[in-house]
């Protein structure tokens, strides 16, 4: 007969918005274990699984701290508490947990205000107190709150309650998963698995269960906002999705999202497990992604079974079309389902797909072995040269204008070019050469048509580096010192490492722009000397600009600029990957405008 071995949760700590699949290993009326389901629709030899999930109303509801949603919280801001939409950020665990997050918490007051002018002489009373005295404040009003229970409103949260009595089990969910939801935060979830007889419907033995830890909110950071650099005073409008979108012009995403088999405990100890598991993670970036609203979307480091079960039917569902390459598996092993690559996809409502170009390395590479490696350094050429990367190239043709007309009467194709450029720093060759052959294949695109090129993804490569160098010159000075990295002769001559695309990086016009912008801030999280960001990768061994989105200068204009974080916000949580941003990357978002055609 039918029955359940064991059940149990990836992870115990249940998040808002992620769906809990629970594992259930069942024996078989035939002696053997299985995983498989037995609906109720479906039985086996007469029975089947039923699943029903419970909230487990206690005798206390908890609130949950901000910053560390597996804390209780104990304290309030009192700025926050009175704002709707900041009291969901205003709980903390303990002084130090306020005192340590205070640089980034006060960002929060700062943008309230400046949505609230009225509110400044309030703002400046709080935040000039400083952190510690304001942590002490509210500290003390702990004590207050024990002292005098009918003293002035309390700064403990007001939702935590003490009653005597037993629990209730109150049933939220009948099916084998269940996602929480707002209603279930600061309460603890049970599952209940157990055999059913499908005439009877009676239970047969008694119930596996699992009980969770309580729900904790999913993390949600501050919005990212889209800065105009321009200076051009460009009336938009709003689409049906609610963004603002300037007549004709179109917006494009790049980011990494650190694929599921890149992001181990090991690497990212920091971040909680519970963060850094791919159902939370999955939900969190899909969230991300969805919410920016861009037209076109460069994804890298997307796992294939990942792409074809969760990206694309995910944003299918957004207007959304997708593209795909997934790396070659010469040197990767495992299964090909798991092997990672660039996705692009694109609004159905905004472009139409005319043209897709896959670009494998490794065939270059065996191209460039036949052709000027001598025969006994062949074997040795193609180990250092063969690293599985690849680049996406789409070619679209927009449905939109910068006038109702084109006077040329052409159509407005954009090519934009998706890449995930080798890891390994001291391959230096092998990058550029990898770059170098991307740009090569991009110039025949441009030499049989007049479009506009976009070239995104993660270069693993420093501004400053040989590849982008090459990108935003043109060229290399032959005196670079990362080409004195090159063991099998493949970038000389030198005068050979070329290109006639007019690239320019699309973040530099945070430091191009004319000043009277209102972007001092932004400017400061960019690197002058560069004019690149300070960081686009940041982790607790490495920080640094790792991804681009450049444009073709003579055929794009940049309008605006998704802006960029602060490190001393992410180091609130360490590094990335951290509860609110689910990659080691941050994504780069960049607002374009097709400059008008000349006649040629």
């Amino acid at each position: 007969m039918l029955s359940v071995i064991r059940v149990h949760l990836p992870s115990e700590i249940p998040i808002v918005g992620c769906e809990l699949t629970p594992y259930v290993l069942v024996r078989r009326p035939d002696k053997t274990a299985a995983t498989d389901d037995v609906p109720e629709s479906a039985p086996l030899d007469g029975y089947f699984l039923r699943y029903r999930w419970y909230r487990v109303q206690s005798d206390k509801k908890v609130t949950i701290c901000s910053v560390h949603p597996t804390e209780q919280a104990t304290l309030q801001c009192v700025f926050c508490s009175k704002r709707r939409a900041l009291v969901a950020k205003s709980y903390h665990c303990s002084p130090k947990c306020f005192t340590d997050a205070w640089q980034h918490h006060k960002t929060l007051h700062e943008r309230a205000a400046a949505e609230n002018g009225n509110e400044e002489d309030e703002l400046t009373r709080f935040n000039s107190t400083g952190s510690g005295v304001l942590a002490s404040t509210l500290s003390g009003s702990m004590s207050n709150l024990t002292l005098a229970n009918n003293g002035p409103t309390p700064f403990y949260p007001s939702s935590i309650t003490q009653k005597n009595g037993g629990e209730t089990l109150i049933e939220v969910g009948g099916s084998k998963t269940y996602t929480p939801t707002a209603d279930d935060i600061g309460y603890v979830l049970k599952f209940e698995c157990v055999v059913a007889n499908a005439e009877t419907k009676q239970f047969v033995g008694h119930p596996s269960t699992i009980l969770t830890s309580r729900v904790i909110p999913a993390p949600s950071p501050s919005p990212r906002r889209l800065i105009p650099v321009n200076g051009a005073d460009v009336m938009g409008h709003l689409d049906q999705d609610g963004r603002i979108q300037s007549a004709g012009s179109f917006t494009v995403l790049s980011y990494n999202i650190l694929s599921d088999t890149s992001a181990s405990s090991d690497l990212y100890s920091y971040c909680p497990p519970w963060a850094l598991s791919w159902p939370y993670r999955r939900q969190n970036l899909l969230r991300e992604i969805v919410g920016y609203r861009a037209d076109v979307v460069c994804l890298q480091e997307v796992q294939s079974d990942h792409f074809h079960e969760i990206f694309a039917p995910e944003l299918d569902k957004h207007g959304y079309q997708a593209l795909y390459k997934r790396k070659t598996n010469e040197v990767l092993s495992g299964s090909t389902s798991v092997i990672d690559g660039c996705a692009t996809f694109f609004r159905r409502d905004r472009f139409s797909h005319v043209k897709k170009y896959d670009v494998e390395f490794n065939k270059a590479a065996q191209s460039l072995t036949e052709a000027i490696i001598p025969h006994t350094q062949k074997r040795t050429a193609l180990n250092r040269l063969v690293k599985d990367n690849i680049a996406l190239i789409v070619v679209l043709e927009a449905k939109f204008g910068n006038q109702p007309t084109d006077p040329s009467g052409k159509r407005q194709l954009i090519c934009v070019a998706n890449t995930h450029v080798n890891v390994q720093q001291e391959l230096k060759d092998v990058k550029l050469w990898q770059v170098h052959t991307l740009l090569k294949g991009l110039e025949k695109i441009a030499a049989s048509a007049d479009i506009p090129m976009l070239v995104c993804g993660d270069f693993n490569t420093l501004p400053g580096s040989a590849p982008h160098t090459l990108l935003v010159m043109g060229k290399v000075d032959p005196l670079h010192p990362d080409l004195m990295v090159d063991p099998l002769n493949i970038l000389r001559p030198h005068t050979k490492l070329t290109h006639q695309l007019p690239l320019v990086s699309a973040y530099s016009s945070f430091v191009r722009s004319v000043m009277g912008l209102g972007l001092e801030q932004h400017r400061r999280r960019m690197d002058l000397n560069t004019n690149e960001p300070l960081f686009t990768n940041c982790t607790r061994e490495f920080i640094g600009t790792h991804d681009y989105i450049f444009y073709t200068a003579d055929t794009l204009m940049v309008e605006s600029l998704l802006e960029l974080l602060d490190e001393d916000g992410l180091r609130k949580d360490t590094a990335l990957p951290s509860p609110e941003w689910s990659s080691n990357h941050i994504a780069l978002l960049a607002e374009f405008r097709c400059m008008p055609r000349t006649r040629r």
